[in-house]
């Protein structure tokens, strides 16, 4: 798979920045247009090729990548008669970099399968930086055989590569993961407030919580909006938030045992979007909380 063909679909910010990085370790690359194509033209202005359909995409390519928003999004790529599977060739490899259901990953994975190719979750850990710079990490599972295939590929994108057992596991995981960073972000976003709120400063409630066994990057990334007004250090939208706990809670609920924790954070980033916040990232709840817990 060291000189394999590879199909992307999914540039945006992360997709983006994955495709330049793959373009700069020598990899042959097609793209297929999205509606904003700022990273379309990148690409093809780097040597990339563009594909009309998912359907011509998968057919000029030995591993097709997706990097999409939603599992509705990814079933819309490779379903139908212009999609992903009515063009893949016996052994391809197709990947989802996204965050999506894990019952919707087994459902596709059986129909890729019935296709002649393999299918393996891979969600993504960091953030687009990151990502130009191979420094992702990545949460695989699916086949073995033909993750070892792929692997050196995901190794060019990312420092830490994790093969994580069935396929779906590492959709599981990813929700997990991010249902836990969701919860702790919105728990902050209420401190910050709460401490405005009592006449704290917030600089010194920051400094006792991070010294103690509660800090950590993800804290500091939270705090470098409430401290220095930057927000992009985490750059993760309030509504992808939302989708991924979201998820996280129609995961528990289809294991037969509904979260009892995600109600707290999901209402708050549910709310937050209602608010016309949805495009604004996720340390910026620190003004959600503001706004909603003002004494009378």
């Amino acid at each position: 798979m060291s000189n394999a063909k590879i199909g992307f679909i999914g540039l945006g910010l992360m997709g983006g920045a994955m495709v330049a990085r793959l373009q700069d370790k020598g990899h042959n690359v097609t793209v297929m247009g999205n509606r904003d194509r700022t990273e379309i033209d990148k690409a093809l202005a780097r040597g990339a090729t563009e594909a009309a359909t998912a359907r011509e995409l998968a057919a000029a390519s030995d591993i097709v990548m997706l990097c999409m928003g939603t599992s509705q999004q990814v079933e819309a790529r490779l379903l139908g008669e212009d999609g992903v599977i009515a063009g893949l060739r016996p052994g391809t490899i197709v990947i989802d970099f996204g965050t999506s259901l894990p019952a919707s990953t087994r459902a596709m994975g059986d129909k890729v399968a019935a296709a002649g190719g393999t299918y393996l979750d891979g969600p993504l850990g960091r953030t687009p930086s990151h990502a130009r710079e191979g420094k992702l990490n990545i949460m695989g599972s699916g086949d073995e055989a033909a993750f070892a295939k792929v692997r050196p590929v995901l190794e060019d994108l990312a420092e830490n590569v994790f093969h994580l057992g069935a396929l779906g596991n590492g959709h599981t995981i990813k929700l997990i993961n991010n249902f836990f960073g969701q919860t702790v972000a919105t728990a902050l976003g209420e401190a910050f407030a709460i401490a405005d709120i009592t006449g704290i400063d917030r600089k010194q409630l920051f400094d006792v919580m991070y010294a103690g066994p509660l800090g950590s990057p993800f804290m500091a990334f939270m705090a470098d909006y409430a401290l220095e007004g930057n927000p992009n250090n985490l750059a993760f939208s309030i509504r992808n938030a939302g989708k991924d706990v979201g998820y996280y809670d129609e995961m528990t609920r289809d294991a037969g045992a509904p979260s009892l924790m995600a109600a707290g954070a999901l209402a708050a980033l549910r709310d937050a979007d209602a608010m016309g916040m949805g495009d604004k990232m996720v340390p910026e709840l620190l003004d959600y909380f503001q706004a909603k817990l003002k004494r009378e």
